[in-house]
C-alpha cells in the first residue's frame, strides 16, 4: 500500500509539473550538446596534435586525467569566482568541457595510433601530404574509436551537468537540489525522483542516438 501511495503521488506530481520538468530536460539537453561539441573540438584537436610524440601525449593525458579527478562542486565553486563566468551556464559549460576531455583525447590518440602504418604509407605513396593523410585516411579509420570516446564523454557530462544547478546552472539538477533543500516537504521526494529519473532517461536516449549515429557514419568494413 505504501509503495502504491508513493507511486500515485509521483504520478500526480508529474501530471501537474510536466511542463516544468520537460523545460528543464530541454535545458539539460542543450547544455550537454554544447559541452560535448566543445569538448570534441578541443579533445580531437589535442589528440591530433600530440599522438605522434610520446612525451607531449603522456603530458596531455595526465592533465586531462587530473581534471577528471577534481570534485565537481569544487570546480564549479572555483569558476564562480572568475570574472566573466560567475553563476550560471558559462561556468557549468566550461567545467563540463574539462570533464569531458579525457575520453575524447584518449580515444583520438588510440584510434590514430591504431591505423595500419601500411595504409598511411600507401596514402603517402599516392602523393598525399600530411594534412590530406590525416583528414582522408587516418581520422576516418580512427572514427569508430573517437566516437566511442564521445559516447563515454557524453554520459559523464549528462551526470555532472545535474550538479551544475548548485551554481544556478540549467537542467534537471534544479529539481534535485530543490527537492533536497525541502526534505520533509510534501513534494521533496517527487522533485528529487523527477530530476534523477530524468537524467537517467536522457542518458539512455543519448546512448541510443550514438548507437544509431555509429551505424550511419561507420562503414561496415571497419565496425
Amino acid at each position: 500500500m505504501e509503495d502504491r501511495g508513493w507511486w500515485e503521488s509521483f504520478q500526480t506530481y508529474l501530471e501537474f509539473r510536466y511542463d516544468e520538468v520537460l523545460a528543464l530536460a530541454i535545458e539539460h539537453i542543450w547544455v550537454v550538446l554544447i559541452s560535448v561539441a566543445l569538448a570534441t573540438i578541443v579533445g580531437v584537436g589535442l589528440g591530433v596534435a600530440v599522438y605522434r610524440t610520446a612525451r607531449p601525449r603522456e603530458l596531455v593525458l595526465a592533465v586531462c586525467g587530473t581534471l577528471l579527478t577534481i570534485p565537481s562542486l569544487a570546480l564549479f565553486g572555483l569558476f564562480v569566482t572568475i570574472p566573466g563566468l560567475g553563476l550560471g551556464a558559462r561556468s557549468v559549460v566550461l567545467a563540463l568541457v574539462l570533464y569531458g576531455l579525457l575520453p575524447i583525447v584518449r580515444n583520438t590518440i588510440v584510434g590514430l595510433l591504431s591505423v595500419d602504418a601500411a595504409v598511411v604509407e600507401s596514402a603517402q605513396g599516392m602523393g598525399m601530404g600530411r594534412a590530406q593523410r590525416l583528414l582522408r585516411v587516418e581520422l576516418p579509420l580512427a572514427w569508430p574509436v573517437i566516437l566511442t570516446g564521445m559516447r563515454v564523454s557524453t554520459l559523464i557530462i549528462i551526470g555532472i551537468a545535474a550538479i551544475g544547478a548548485y551554481i544556478n546552472g540549467p537542467g534537471l539538477g534544479d529539481l534535485i537540489f530543490t527537492g533536497l533543500a525541502r526534505i520533509g516537504g510534501a513534494n521533496a521526494l517527487n522533485e528529487v525522483l523527477a530530476g534523477t529519473l530524468g537524467v537517467i532517461v536522457l542518458a539512455i536516449l543519448f546512448d541510443l542516438v550514438y548507437a544509431v549515429f555509429g551505424r550511419v557514419t561507420i562503414p561496415k568494413g571497419i565496425r
